[in-house]
């Protein structure tokens, strides 16, 4: 199999990409305690893998009612910005392009997890279902919990949401990133909004789909305005079927996601933004995403296509061929083969990852997996026989 489409430099905006594999975000729950602050771990930890051509970090909350799991990092206080620095210092150190991900999980969360035990905040006061938290039952530990119901956001806190994202921007922009990225997947807040499941608004943010959609559309203006439209990406999970499987996350599947995130990819295109990102479904015989949808995704949106969700070099390289995609994200591959380039392009095998290190803990299932020259050098190798 020829990869080596896989290694053609890419320009995203005014950044240029050494390759088109990506290290998509990927929540691992490191972050130190009190105050939820990015650490030397998560630094040695991305800058491991900063052999990607594009890194975007795991779901960072932009403000304290932002948080749906257990020690995730935030991006909104002094600390949490300092501690981001070191990240992005060890992965520009590396040669490496990260952006940040601008996370809110609205009413995908547990009281445990709000300011002073508070409701979640949502477009619409709908009770989560199907999905799971992930809360702190004792210094160190967590288990699962279903999410609260939340309460409605008035008009006036959901314009200084808008506001709040924008703050976020800033904060990653001066914590060394090189760009962010709004989390508007896996039915989080922005998702929250663009659902007809979700949001039963009266006001201006609810209603038609262009309404659903206006939230998206200023959070996406106040961040250009802020960084720049060129340091900006959309990430969207445009399900077209769903599933029974109890989850972390999931999503929402519309009664027309075609026409859905096709209206939202235009909106985008208007504005500017660098790149989308598509979170394909990826659970246990997950169907394919539409071809007819990659194909009008496409014409739609003019800017970068990043595409994840179980790729495989071969699926990469079959949309690439197609003109679908142009970047592709490899998710637990990464996390247990920092040097997955290097593998891909050898055609080398791949390490498993190990699930029960997925959340939480210490450095053993994050920064432990081997590269594979540390790992042939410390196989046993039959002696050589000595002559003369």
């Amino acid at each position: 199999m020829n990869v080596s489409p896989l290694f053609e430099p890419l320009s995203l905006g005014s950044l240029e990409l050494k390759n088109r594999i990506v290290l998509p975000p990927l929540t691992r729950s490191r972050s130190s305690q009190p105050g939820n602050i990015p650490n030397e771990l998560m630094a040695d930890y991305y800058a491991q893998r900063a052999s990607a051509g594009f890194m975007v970090t795991e779901g960072t909350q932009i403000e304290p009612r932002g948080q749906g799991y257990a020690w995730t990092p935030g991006i909104f206080t002094a600390e949490q910005i300092e501690g981001w620095r070191k990240v992005t210092d060890a992965v520009h150190r590396e040669g490496g392009k990260i952006f940040c991900q601008l996370w809110h999980v609205g009413r995908v969360s547990h009281r445990s997890l709000q300011p002073d035990g508070q409701a979640p905040v949502a477009p619409s006061a709908i009770r989560a279902e199907g999905v799971k938290v992930f809360v702190e039952t004792a210094p160190g530990e967590g288990a699962l919990a279903d999410p609260d119901e939340p309460r409605a956001l008035t008009t006036e806190e959901v314009q200084q949401l808008v506001k709040l994202y924008a703050r976020a921007a800033r904060n990653a922009i001066d914590a060394g990133f090189d760009g962010v990225e709004i989390h508007s997947a896996n039915g989080y807040l922005v998702n929250q909004f663009i659902s007809e499941h979700t949001n039963h608004r009266t006001d201006q943010y609810g209603g038609s789909l262009r309404n659903r959609l206006r939230f998206l559309e200023e959070v996406v203006a106040a961040i250009s305005e802020e960084v720049g439209a060129e340091r900006l990406g959309v990430r969207f999970a445009p399900l077209f079927e769903s599933t029974e499987e109890e989850r972390v996350y999931l999503g929402l599947v519309e009664s027309d996601p075609h026409e859905t995130y096709l209206e939202a990819a235009r909106v985008l295109d208007r504005m500017g933004v660098a790149y989308i990102s598509i979170a394909e479904a990826d659970w246990d015989d997950a169907p394919r995403l539409p071809e007819s949808f990659c194909s009008a995704l496409r014409e739609s949106f003019s800017g970068i296509l990043i595409y994840a969700g179980r790729y495989t070099p071969e699926k990469a390289l079959r949309m690439l061929d197609a003109g679908y995609g142009d970047l592709f994200a490899f998710g637990k591959p990464f996390i247990a083969n920092p040097d997955l380039p290097y593998r891909i392009r050898q055609g080398l095998p791949w390490n498993e990852v190990d699930p029960t290190t997925m959340y939480g803990g210490t450095d053993k299932g994050y920064i432990d997996y081997p590269t594979y020259d540390s790992q042939a050098a410390s196989e046993p190798r039959t002696p050589e026989r000595v002559t003369g």
